[in-house]
C-alpha cells in the first residue's frame, strides 16, 4: 500500500511540474471543462448496457460534461485492475464496482473524494430514499461510497420437496431445520440443506456472515478493531452448524457437482438474486417450485438481518472534474426512473428503502414475484465489514468452521480461537 501511494504522489509531483508552464489559469480551466468525465464499470454485459443508456442520455445535454465509460480492465480482479492504474497514475474519474472493503484500502491511502462534502449528497440520500441504509457504508465517519445495489442472500427452498416432507412453510428456526433433515434423512435421499458455499474465503459472505447478521440482530461481527462474533450469537450458531455437518444433513463442498438445489440433492440453499436469470434458462422448471426464506434464526426471527451482496460507485481524488463528475451520479441516482432501469436490465435491487412503496418498483414486483420475495430484504441486508483485511479475517472464519466440521472441534473455543487471530492481526 504505501509503495502504491508513493507511487501516486510521485507521478502528482511530476504531472504538477510538467504542466506548471502550460498558460494561464483560465486557459487550463477551459482544457479541463471540455476533456470527459472517464469511468470504469463492473465487466458485465448487464450493467454496461444500462451506463450505456445513461451515458449517451446524459451526452445529449451541450452543457454537460460528456462522460466516457469502459469495463473496469481485465486483471484476476476488478480490484488489482483499478489498483495497478492508481500506480501508474491511469485512473479514472469514477468507477462502479466497489465494495466497502476495497474502499476501505482505497481510502487508507487517501484515494477517495469523501462525497458527504459534495453540495447536495444530503439531497440525493433523502431522494433516493437512503437515510436507513447509508450509515452502514460509512468509514470514519466519512462516505466515500454511494451504494448502487443491495443483493439480499436469503434461502431459496425447493417448494415442492418440503411438501413431500409435511412442510407447508419455509423453515426459519433451527430447530425445525433439525425435523426437516430428520424426515429427510428418514428416507435416505440425499442433504437436507447446502449449509456452506463453498471452502474460499470470499464465501464466508453466503454462509456464517449472513447467518450470524441474522442470529445476532444486525450486530457487526468486527467493531473497533475487534472481532466480536465469539459471542452467545456466534456461538448458537456454529453449534447449529456443527450440528448440521455432523449429522451429515449437508456437505461442506457442492462446487464439483450440479447444481444441489435444482437436482434436488438438497431442499435450500443461500442464493442472491442474480441466479434467477440463470434458473431461467436453465431451470424453468424448478423456478417455478422456489420459496423464499429468511436466514435460519434459533427463535425464527420474522425479518432477519442478512448480509447484502452490494457495491458502489466512487470519485477519485486525483480527478480533476471532481464536481462534473459528482453532478452526473447526482443526475443518474436522483432519478427513480433510472433506479428502474437498473432493476430491469440487471435484476439487482438498487440501493433504497421504497422498493416495496414506490409504485415504479411495485409495478415491477407485480409481475415478478420471486425478484420482490428477494428485495423485500434490501432494508435489512448489511454490507461486509470496512475492513482493509477482508480476505485474511474471512481465511480465519473458514479455518474456524473447518475445525468445527472436520474435526468436531468445540464451537466456543474456535470461535475463541478465530476471533484471537482476527485480533492479532488488526493490531498491527
Amino acid at each position: 500500500m504505501r509503495v502504491v501511494k508513493l507511487a501516486k504522489l510521485t507521478a502528482c509531483v511530476l504531472f504538477a511540474f510538467c504542466i506548471s508552464g502550460c498558460g494561464p489559469d483560465d486557459k487550463k480551466s477551459a482544457e479541463t471543462a471540455k476533456t470527459p468525465i472517464k469511468m470504469w464499470v463492473a465487466p458485465n454485459e448487464n450493467e454496461e448496457a444500462f451506463w450505456n443508456t445513461m451515458v449517451k442520455e446524459w451526452n445529449k445535454d451541450p452543457a454537460h460534461t460528456p462522460v466516457e465509460f469502459t469495463p473496469i480492465p481485465a486483471a484476476s480482479s476488478s480490484e488489482e485492475a483499478i489498483m495497478n492504474a492508481l500506480a501508474s497514475g491511469t485512473e479514472p474519474d469514477i468507477s462502479s464496482n466497489i465494495f466497502i472493503g476495497f474502499a476501505s484500502q482505497l481510502v487508507e491511502i487517501g484515494q477517495l473524494e469523501d462525497l458527504s462534502k459534495m453540495s447536495g449528497f444530503n439531497e440525493l440520500v433523502n431522494n433516493r430514499q437512503m437515510g436507513k441504509i447509508i450509515p452502514a457504508w460509512q468509514l470514519n465517519g466519512e462516505q466515500h461510497v454511494l451504494p448502487i445495489y443491495i443483493n439480499p442472500i436469503v434461502w431459496w427452498w425447493r417448494g415442492d420437496l418440503l411438501k413431500q416432507y409435511g412442510f407447508d412453510h419455509v423453515p426459519t428456526r433451527y430447530d425445525e431445520l433439525y425435523q426437516l433433515a430428520e424426515r429427510r434423512a428418514a428416507d435416505n435421499n440425499g442433504y437436507v440443506i447446502q449449509m456452506t458455499a463453498g471452502k474460499n474465503w470470499w464465501e464466508r459472505w453466503f454462509d456464517f456472515i449472513p447467518l450470524y447478521y441474522a442470529q445476532n440482530g444486525g450486530k457487526p461481527y468486527l467493531a473497533g478493531h475487534q472481532a466480536t462474533f465469539a459471542d452467545p450469537a456466534g456461538q448458537a450458531l456454529l453449534t447449529f452448524m456443527g450440528k448440521v455437518f455432523n449429522s451429515k444433513w449437508s456437505s461442506y463442498d457442492f462446487t464439483a457437482a450440479d447444481d444441489p438445489l435444482a437436482t434436488g440433492q438438497v431442499l435450500a440453499s443461500a442464493r442472491g438474486p442474480w441466479d434467477i436469470a440463470r434458473y431461467h434458462k436453465q431451470y424453468p422448471e424448478i423456478l417455478k417450485t422456489l420459496q423464499i426464506g429468511p436466514m435460519l434464526t434459533e427463535k425464527g426471527d420474522a425479518h432477519p438481518y442478512t448480509f447484502g451482496d452490494s457495491k458502489g460507485v466512487v470519485i477519485f481524488s486525483s480527478s480533476k472534474r471532481k464536481a462534473q463528475a459528482w453532478a452526473f451520479i447526482q443526475w443518474v441516482f436522483n432519478n427513480a426512473e433510472h433506479d428502474r432501469s437498473w432493476l430491469e436490465l440487471t435484476g439487482m435491487p438498487p440501493a433504497r428503502s421504497d422498493l416495496m412503496s414506490n409504485p415504479l418498483f411495485v409495478n415491477y414486483f407485480e409481475k415478478n414475484p420471486l425478484e420482490k420475495a428477494i428485495a423485500s430484504y434490501v432494508d435489512v441486508a448489511l454490507p461486509p465489514a470496512a475492513t482493509t483485511q477482508t480476505t485474511e479475517i474471512q481465511r480465519s472464519m473458514t479455518q474456524m468452521l473447518e475445525q468445527v466440521i472436520f474435526n468436531h472441534a468445540d464451537p466456543a473455543a474456535t470461535l475463541d480461537k478465530s476471533a484471537q487471530e482476527i485480533n492479532t492481526l488488526l493490531a498491527k
